[in-house]
């Protein structure tokens, strides 16, 4: 059987960045923390600086900027790791569909809905002129980095992208995507293989850009169930994960198959990850027994705790921590931050962590 242990168990001498350690299977009693979308518009030195740049996309190619956002977060709050500023559509505009994002609705795509609309996609060797500055930001970040802060790349996983593309937009439960699927199942097969194979690429280059860990986010994962999930969420992401672990050993992937619900289990048995991370639905006793026996867990706190605080930020984050910490672990949230976040309930969860 394959699964998270079984590269755990080549790993020979643990490195000594608390990231990497937990993504290596050890259990450390202060487990590491960051969180998904660190970088982001809840902090003042963030919206400062986009004021500085003429749109989000502007942000995301300019690497001296993005590389500016990207430690902003490890700056004010010492995380141990820093992520990437980018976005996972930046690889649907490097093969060739329009995109823009527009402040209050969200991001817009040329739709991609037949086959001759896939056939004028940029083949994967072209996509690296337009993703070069995230590559540079890469490198301008990892030689920056604070001494046991490690860098974090990522890019969306086939299916959310596919989403995205073949909407035009965001959908919250992907009807256009899913009728694509079943009236069109020969192009969106196409349409799949497109992304699978220019994801393994863009993730290989930022490796080799200097990122230390890659993690692929299927933010509507849980939009797929049965069959249509072990097709399009599990095996596109074994085959990616497989790539980069043949390109790149060394460097763990941590997968995020967001809202799997109870495929959490039988995904984290067939993909080869290091480390899962876990939406705020799953319970994190039930992670304990079922999912960190394989290997490093990530999560999960409700990003809500960060806007509302109180005894209920207090409560989730020691009930994660008292639930996970007997294994490989990493503290961060079930999803990203979102802009309405507190800073000052930030800085109280940091304490919690660190002082647990």
């Amino acid at each position: 059987m394959t699964g998270i242990t079984e590269h755990l168990t080549s790993v020979r001498e643990p490195p000594g960045k608390p990231l990497l350690r937990a993504l290596a299977g050890i259990t450390q009693a202060t487990p590491p923390l960051w969180m998904m979308r660190q970088a982001g518009r809840y902090l003042p030195e963030y919206r400062a600086l986009r004021k500085r740049a003429n749109g989000f996309l502007a942000l995301c190619y300019t690497p001296e900027l993005a590389a500016e956002v990207t430690m902003q977060p490890v700056h004010r709050f010492h995380f141990d790791a820093a992520i990437i500023f980018a976005d996972i559509l930046l690889l649907a505009q490097a093969l060739g569909v329009e995109l823009s994002f527009d402040e209050g609705t969200g991001p817009r795509l040329s739709p991609v809905r037949s086959g001759g609309d896939i056939e004028k996609l940029r083949p994967n060797t072209a996509i690296h002129d337009t993703l070069a500055p995230v590559y540079e930001t890469i490198r301008m970040v990892a030689d920056d980095l604070p001494q046991g802060v490690t860098m974090i790349g990522f890019a969306g996983a086939p299916w959310t992208v596919a989403t995205y593309m073949i909407a035009g937009r965001g959908e919250a439960e992907q009807k256009t995507a899913r009728r694509f699927m079943e009236q069109c199942p020969h192009a969106f097969e196409q349409l799949m293989e497109r992304l699978t194979e220019a994801t393994i690429d863009y993730l290989d280059q930022q490796a080799r850009a200097g990122a230390e860990v890659l993690k692929l986010f299927d933010s509507w994962a849980g939009s797929l169930d049965g069959a249509a999930f072990d097709r399009f969420v599990t095996a596109p992401t074994s085959r990616i994960v497989t790539a980069l672990k043949s390109r790149h050993p060394d460097i763990p992937v941590i997968v995020f198959p967001r809202h799997a619900g109870t495929s959490y289990a039988k995904f984290v048995a067939t993909v080869a990850a290091d480390c899962v991370a876990l939406d705020s639905t799953v319970d994190p006793v039930w992670a304990a027994r079922e999912l960190q026996p394989r290997g490093c867990v990530q999560g999960n706190l409700d990003p809500r705790c960060l806007v509302t605080g109180g005894d209920g930020l207090v409560r989730q984050t020691r009930h994660i921590l008292e639930s996970l910490r007997h294994g490989p672990f990493i503290f961060n949230l079930g999803h990203g931050i979102t802009p309405d976040a507190k800073t000052h309930h930030i800085e109280r969860l940091i304490d919690i962590v660190r002082q647990s």
